[in-house]
Formats: C-alpha cells, sequence, structure tokens
C-alpha cells in the first residue's frame, strides 16, 4: 500500500506532499510521493491530508470503559474506593472483555495504535483477548493488589504474582511481538513490600517484560505511603526495585527535586495523563521539568472514569496548555513537543521498538487524518493543528503492524455496532443509576 499525504509528518520531519509506502507490517519509504509512486507503481494507493504515526496511549485502563462517567465530581481516594474499584469487581469475564472491546475500539478510531493497559486483578485474559483480535498494539498486565484492597479485589502475595506469570507465558510475544507485558502492581497504597519486589523479580525473570504502576498521583497517597514506610513515594518504589528504564509510572504529580533526581539517574519513564489530573484535582505534574532533566515523559488519557474520554488528541492539548499556564510562560512546552511524547516518547515507555516515527524498516503503525472541519482550516503549522485543534473524529484510517483496522468510519477486524450494542445492556449494579441506561447502566 502507498499512503499519500498532502502533508506527511512525525516527530522529527514535515513533508509537503508526501508518502508512506507499507510493505508487510513495516514502513519500506517514506518521501515525496511523486517519486515514490513512480518506484512504486503497482501499490494500492490511499489519500488522506495528513499521514502520521500511530498515537500512543502511555497509560489507560481500557478495562473502565463501562464505568464512564459513575464516578464525577470526586477526589482520587473516594473515586477509587467508593466507585471504582466495587465497579472492577463485580466485573465477570464477559464484562471484563466487553469493557477492553469498547475501550479499544475507542483508541483505535482516535489514532491510538498502541496502548500501556492497566487491567484490573480478575479475568486478564478476556482483555488480553479482546486486545489481540481487536489488532491494537498493546503492553499490559493484570493489577496486583494484596493489601488494604476490597473483597472481590483482594489477593495473596503468592496468588497475584503466580497468575501473572501464568499470563505471562501465555500472552508475552503474543501476534508476533504485537502483544507485550507488563507487571502491574496498582500502586504502593494497595500492595506489600513482597509484592512490590515480586514484582520486579518477575519482570527481570523473562525478557522484555516490564513494569507498569501508577506513583504520586494524589496528596493523600503520598502521605499514607510516607506514614507505611517513611520514606516518600518514589524513593520507596526505588528501594523495592520499581524504577528503571523498563518501568513506566503514571502521573507523577507530587514529587520532589530528590525524587526527580531518581528519575532522571534510573531512566525511569513518567506518563502524564493532564485530563484525568485535572479531573480528579489531583494537581499539576511538573512535567516541563521532567523534560528540563531528560526524563522521558509520555502522555496518557487513565480511565473513562476520570477523563471521560480516550481521544489522544484532547491529552496533547490539555498537556502543552497546562504546563504554559504552570509556568505562566507561553513558550513551555510547544506542539513539535508535545507531539513527540505522543509518539516517539510513548513507544519508548511502552518498550516497543522501530514504533513511533515513520521511518523505513519500522513498524507500519499509522493514521490518515482529514482536514475538511472549519477548525482545520488553514493548516499552517502541522503539529500546531494536530496538538490544539485537532479531534479524534478526524481520524479516517488507522493501520497496526501493516493492517487496516480502521477506514473510513467503519472497524475492519471487529463488529464495532455489536460490542456497542452489547455494552448499553450490561448491567453494572456498582454504579448509581440516573434513570437513562447511556450504555453503563
Amino acid at each position: 500500500m502507498l499512503l499519500r499525504g498532502t502533508i506527511v509528518v512525525d516527530a522529527e520531519r514535515v513533508i509537503g506532499d508526501g508518502a508512506v509506502v507499507v510493505s508487510g507490517d513495516r514502513i519500506e519509504a517514506v518521501g515525496p510521493a511523486t517519486d515514490l509512486e513512480v518506484e512504486y507503481p503497482d501499490r494500492e494507493r490511499r489519500r488522506f491530508d495528513i499521514v502520521m504515526p500511530g498515537l500512543v496511549g502511555g497509560h489507560v485502563h481500557s478495562v473502565q470503559s463501562l464505568g464512564r462517567g459513575i464516578a464525577d465530581d470526586t477526589a482520587l481516594m473516594e473515586w477509587l474506593v467508593d466507585y471504582v474499584l466495587p465497579m472492577e469487581a463485580e466485573l465477570d469475564a464477559e464484562g471484563m472483555r466487553l469493557a477492553a472491546e469498547l475501550g479499544y475500539l475507542e483508541c483505535i478510531e482516535s489514532g491510538t495504535t498502541t496502548v500501556v493497559d492497566h487491567l484490573s486483578v480478575n479475568h486478564a485474559d478476556a482483555a488480553f483477548e479482546a486486545a489481540i483480535e481487536s489488532g491494537i498494539r498493546a503492553r499490559m498486565g493484570k493489577v496486583l493488589m494484596d493489601k488494604d484492597s476490597p473483597p472481590g479485589l483482594s489477593e495473596s502475595t503468592d496468588a497475584a504474582l503466580a497468575e501473572s506469570e501464568r499470563l505471562i507465558r501465555r500472552y508475552h510475544g503474543a501476534e508476533d511481538g504485537r502483544i507485550k507485558y507488563a507487571v502491574t502492581p496498582r500502586f504502593a497504597v494497595t500492595c506489600t513490600e513482597a509484592c512490590l519486589r515480586g514484582s520486579r523479580e518477575l519482570a527481570d525473570e523473562y525478557e522484555g517484560v516490564r513494569i507498569h504502576t501508577h506513583a504520586s498521583e494524589n496528596r493523600d497517597e503520598i502521605a499514607t505511603v510516607e506514614s507505611e514506610t517513611g520514606k516518600r513515594n518514589i524513593h520507596w518504589l526505588d528501594e523495592v526495585g520499581l524504577t528503571g528504564e523498563d518501568v513506566v509510572l503514571a502521573h507523577c504529580v507530587w514529587t520532589d527535586d530528590s525524587e526527580r533526581e531518581v528519575l532522571a539517574e534510573t531512566g525511569t519513564h513518567v506518563c502524564h495523563c493532564p485530563s484525568s489530573n485535572m479531573k480528579l484535582a489531583s494537581g499539576i505534574a511538573p512535567i516541563a521539568d521532567y523534560l528540563d532533566r531528560g526524563i522521558n515523559v509520555a502522555l496518557g488519557n487513565d480511565g473513562p472514569p476520570c477523563n471521560n474520554t480516550l481521544d489522544p488528541f484532547t491529552e496533547m492539548r490539555q498537556a502543552s496548555l497546562l504546563q504554559k499556564v504552570d509556568r505562566l510562560d507561553p513558550t513551555t512546552t510547544p506542539a513539535g513537543t508535545i507531539f513527540e511524547m505522543a509518539t516517539r516518547n510513548g513507544a519508548r515507555a511502552a518498550g516497543f521498538d522501530r514504533v513511533g516515527e515513520l521511518r523505513a524498516g519500522w513498524k507500519a503503525d499509522l493514521v490518515g487524518i482529514r482536514t475538511d472541519a472549519a477548525r482545520a482550516t488553514p493548516v499552517h503549522d502541522v503539529h500546531s493543528h494536530l496538538v490544539f485543534a485537532a479531534h479524534g473524529d478526524d481520524v479516517a484510517f488507522t493501520m497496526v503492524d501493516g493492517r487496516v483496522v480502521y477506514d473510513d468510519g467503519e472497524h475492519v477486524a471487529v463488529d464495532a455496532a455489536r460490542i456497542k450494542e452489547r455494552a448499553r445492556e450490561y448491567e453494572l449494579r456498582s454504579t448509581p443509576s440516573n434513570g437513562a441506561n447511556t450504555g453503563s447502566q
């Protein structure tokens, strides 16, 4: 296939009237369209206004997709304990698969081709199978919770680690490496020291397995960890082995200078979730400072109950604006930097090689964008447009691993209409009813 774009763009370059040639699961060539159409005359041709790399959701909760809107206007710990954890606890295997299917639908149709997905304690197989079928690229793992956890989610340390290992053996590297595993302790508040250290040991045992957890999202969380361990959150995670190049820490809103030094020195990845941090009033993560220190920062949506969308373009816009107002500096986090966070930086955090840029030999994870809306007219600077004006519904085409999964408003790999119908019918007993069946009631 040859994808021609009025603009072809990644974090490094912009090509006017460019093209990307795909062979199998790889990009074969990138360059001026007139040259490539002559060189590859027999390729199927598609044309879009913008052709770009797929975006990376560096921290998502696909399995919370059935809970969109159930916990608005609450603080993090209330949101988690009173609403989200009870919802996760009641999901059976069917509900878990359906929630994941719904989440991946939204990601794919809004230009996200790769996710780092924080699942739940139970029925992780169902989400893995949904990811395989959807065609998305995913780094994902079951949640571990062995302390201070509600009924239905609490498990013993040994059981949590053993189930994680079973899933690693079954799914890590599946689909020719499109699916990879992350050992996923929920966060220090609900995990014993043995669980956290065991997570590190398990990740070290299997090549290519990473670690993904939450950290320093909320001041109450930090106070709890400090009262139990005598250390601030990042220092505690560092002590038990949960820092390093193979670790993705979501949020990192409340860190002091010494903790930021640890993140930089260990090469730990941070995933910024601006909409979630704003909605839960958790605070403003010091992203500009992280970047200045050389810390790799990715972007994520978090979960539908605290966002309420998995649209990656929304997160790009929010990420830039939030840092500008926090620093009172309009030059902070320009569009090009944000776009890099959402593509190349995200792929680095997720641990996928040759993903996130348009280069020959790299994975063919590509998105075609429409610019026929009034807010897309004219496009003076393509990075500016993608970060500040584009929406997920501008996506016309999504390809993962050289496979078309979304084309002109239609999902190719799955029955999207049936998934949405089932989601409307699925009942969550733990959610408050507002008298309307809107998909999660």
